[in-house]
């Protein structure tokens, strides 16, 4: 621990004198309930969102039902119940658009609730005309426009089930999604900005089709006539004709389903081989999403939430659209990139509008580090008073900048672990309840049982590294994988009978908070020492010079892995020998001399999927030069790997 590193940080008085929940012996209280009386806490939490259940839960691992009886229709939950309330002229989305003048002039669009509600019935109806009905699948493939968000819940409206696909994916990927699942239709649009240039969306759909035919394609306007389209007679249709044709008495009352019926259906890809189609039912799914948007963010009336992740992963799912909107609050989206025009867009966007919560991802965070503070400065950011990180371990280095740069020192910092499959957030450091400890995530959310347990499924004792699992079922958990049971039980209960594994390794220390190490496979044994790759990253993280980095092993004779680190360096840093030993003495400061890395390469770019994740199985395959193997559907920039194996490994 440093001054400027403090490795506990309380929340402030202030915060804590508004907040949900105030003190660690409240948390306490009210987690220990709702494991041990989960129909009376569930009751009372959820009170006027899923209407009437009969009972909380029948079944155990891995087939639990959760709120047996209950008819719903999450749009409805989302929209119509907020209509005879005061929110119904609240603002439920803030959309700004990618092109920005030189003045700072940006396109606009607010639509309340009413207006939200009036635009999904209308939509419905659309696609009810088109045939679309209950039990249907509808692939959507779109960039991050708020028909978007009407075409979600559209598709919920009428029982149908949507299976959203991240708006830059290739047409190979759109296709075998499209095949996976059976869909009827695609909703896209003509195309999209992305860094200053123009996507053209509804080619690459055109592509896709052509092996994954489909009955009907509604494309949106987006771009207009600068944006040649072709358009297939008898099966394409311009959204605002579909609108045209739609069945009024069809949209404007929601079908009701039951509480397991299928939401949708969300492609991860494994390490190898066909993406996964994680499949989550509507009632369980609301309730876990809902509470933890309450909770977790503290959620207050005036508050504007900006998730800055893309609807395409769950993240967005579940805390751009389905949490918020189940809980009346107002929501951010941004059509296009971090820095277009330059790195300056995100606090400009957060100034404009007066963003209060940012929730985000540690990569993104690592950027805005790397590209320097000058940029954030130029902006007001007073308006924040909760920031968030999602998507892999934090490293305290970049919690810190985020903390005192983006936050000003006052704003708590709510770390989160969760998965695709678990639905909604798992573990987090409740920001008026208890202090936060930089790289920990914290402690488990409202019925979440989670263990840190060795591989006989005995617990591990405090700060020992182990498995993390969790013990039993809780609402927002998957229900399978897409029509393939068997590698839905493969994958996540064969491994650890009785538990659901999550895949990665963790630690829990002696205050029970969690620090989740990453991926199993991400665990590295060297010389006898089992090491998380975390760990090694948040070490290296700590030079000033460094931006991000990844460590990955290799194969070694001696040792029986050898670490490799790759690094990115901050904007005016110079790759020399000199900063590799100084990187390698900071790891073995921070982490131990067992850990000192036996290998540094510099790199301009690591590869990553579109969500920002690090994609460590190729680097692993480059630093024990092989060739890079596997599905590479999910890499934003194949160029990187390319650029990567043409790099010399350090002399």
């Amino acid at each position: 621990m440093t001054e400027d590193h403090p490795t506990h940080i309380d929340p402030s008085a202030e915060f804590r004198a508004r907040a949900r929940i105030r003190d660690r012996a409240d948390y306490e209280a009210r987690h220990q309930e709702s494991l041990v009386d989960p129909e009376g806490f569930w009751r009372r939490e959820l009170a006027g969102l899923l209407g009437d259940w009969q009972q909380v839960r029948t079944g155990e691992l891995p087939h639990p039902r959760w709120f047996v009886g209950a008819r719903l229709n999450v749009s409805e939950r989302c929209l119509d119940r907020h209509l005879d309330t005061p929110l119904r002229h609240k603002a439920a989305l803030i959309w700004e658009g990618e092109p920005e003048g030189p003045q700072g002039q940006v396109e606009t669009r607010t639509l309340t609730y009413f207006e939200l509600h009036r635009e999904v019935v209308r939509f419905a109806g659309a696609l009810a005309a088109l045939g679309v009905g209950s039990g249907d699948r509808v692939i959507i493939y779109m960039g991050m426009v708020p028909e978007a968000i009407v075409a979600m819940l559209a598709c919920v409206r009428l029982g149908a089930v949507h299976s959203v696909v991240f708006g830059g994916f290739a047409a190979e990927a759109l296709s075998s999604r499209i095949l996976d699942c059976g869909a009827r239709a695609v909703i896209t649009q003509d195309g999209a900005w992305r860094r200053g240039t123009v996507l053209a969306m509804k080619s690459v759909v055109d592509k896709a089709l052509e092996s994954a035919p489909v009955d009907h394609v509604v494309v949106l306007r987006r771009i207009g006539e600068t944006l040649p389209v072709t358009m297939q007679s008898g099966r394409d249709l311009w959204w605002d004709d579909a609108v045209d044709l739609r069945d009024p008495t069809r949209g404007g009352a929601a079908v009701q389903v039951d509480g397991e019926h299928p939401l949708f259906i969300l492609y991860t890809s494994g390490s190898t081989g066909k993406p996964k189609g994680v499949l989550h039912s509507c009632a369980g799914y609301l309730a876990g999403v809902y509470l933890t948007t309450r909770e977790a963010f503290d959620l207050r009336p005036e508050d504007l939430l900006w998730c800055t992740a893309d609807i395409g992963w769950i993240t967005g799912h579940s805390y751009v659209v389905y949490g918020p909107l189940a809980n009346g609050a107002s929501i951010l989206i941004y059509e296009g990139a971090p820095n277009a025009p330059d790195p300056g867009r995100f606090w400009r966007i957060i100034e404009r509008h007066g963003v209060s919560i940012l929730y985000t991802a540690p990569t993104a965070i690592r950027a805005f580090m790397r590209w320097g503070d000058q940029w954030p400065g130029k902006s007001d950011l007073a308006s924040l008073r909760l920031l968030g990180s999602v998507g892999e371990p934090i490293g305290p280095e970049a919690w810190h900048w985020y903390h005192r740069t983006i936050g000003g020192g006052r704003c708590p910092i709510v770390d989160t672990w969760w998965q695709t499959e678990t639905g909604s957030m798992m573990l987090t450091t409740l920001p008026g309840a208890v202090a936060a400890k930089p790289g920990s995530t914290g402690l488990p959310l409202f019925g979440v049982d989670v263990a840190v347990v060795r591989a006989d499924g005995s617990d591990c004792a405090p700060d020992e590294t182990g498995l993390l699992v969790v013990r039993r079922p809780w609402p927002s958990m998957l229900r399978t994988i897409y029509g393939n049971e068997e590698r839905f039980i493969a994958g996540y209960f064969a491994p650890m009978p009785g538990f659901y594994f999550t895949g990665d390794s963790a630690r829990i220390d002696a205050d029970g908070y969690v620090t989740v190490l990453g991926r199993v496979d991400d665990v590295l044994n060297v010389a006898g020492h089992r090491i998380g790759t975390a760990e090694i990253e948040a070490a290296v993280g700590t030079h000033p010079a460094v931006a991000e980095s990844a460590a990955v092993g290799r194969p070694d004779d001696l040792k029986g892995q050898a670490l490799v680190v790759f690094v990115t360096l901050r904007m005016g840093q110079t790759a020399d020998a000199g900063l590799r030993e100084a990187i390698r003495a900071q790891v073995a400061h921070e982490v131990g001399k067992f850990a000192r890395p036996d290998e540094i390469r510099f790199t301009d770019a690591l590869p990553k999927t579109r969500s920002g994740k690090i994609m460590r199985r190729f680097l692993k395959e480059i630093a024990a030069g092989k060739a890079t193997t596997g599905d590479t559907s999910t890499l934003e920039d194949l160029g990187v790997l390319a650029a990567l194996r043409a790099g010399n490994a350090e002399e």
